[in-house]
């Protein structure tokens, strides 16, 4: 039971990385102040090391991972548009940023709890990625 559920618990973390990732990129361009931008691509850049390492993971169960749902993909990407197109202020970035660590977070203690069998390497990934996604929640409150 071990493997399969390690091989879920890394599909979930890919899939919530790669949804992350795009997230950011979906709001970069509009941040104006510098501090927030950076922490931004800092935090862009941890998320693609850690997909990169779940990917490897993944590689080595001859596995190709997730994609994030394209629905939820796309209510995203209209939500960040049309709440940017009435006000493009990092207040709002920061607030799309808070409900997305918010929902990632939610999420992968769940897949933890739901996948209890799966291995201590994919479990620390999980509790990893919730850790990042903890710190880019501390971080955008500057900005609220």
């Amino acid at each position: 039971m071990t493997e399969p559920d390690t091989i879920k618990l890394l599909r979930e973390c890919d899939a919530g990385i790669k949804t992350g990732i795009a997230s950011i990129d979906d709001v970069l361009d509009y941040v104006s102040d510098s501090g927030f931008k950076q922490k931004l691509r800092n935090c862009k850049s941890e998320h693609v090391t850690m997909m990169n390492e779940i990917q490897s993971l993944l590689n080595q169960y001859q596995d190709d991972g997730k994609e994030p749902d394209a629905l939820a993909r796309g209510m995203s990407f209209i939500k960040t548009n049309v709440k940017l197109v009435l006000n493009e202020s990092d207040q709002t970035i920061a607030d799309l940023m808070t409900d997305g660590c918010n929902m990632g977070i939610k999420s992968l203690h769940k897949y933890l709890n739901q996948y209890q069998a799966a291995d201590e390497t994919a479990k620390d990934i999980a509790k990893r990625l919730i850790h990042l996604e903890e710190n880019l929640n501390a971080g955008m409150q500057d900005y609220l």
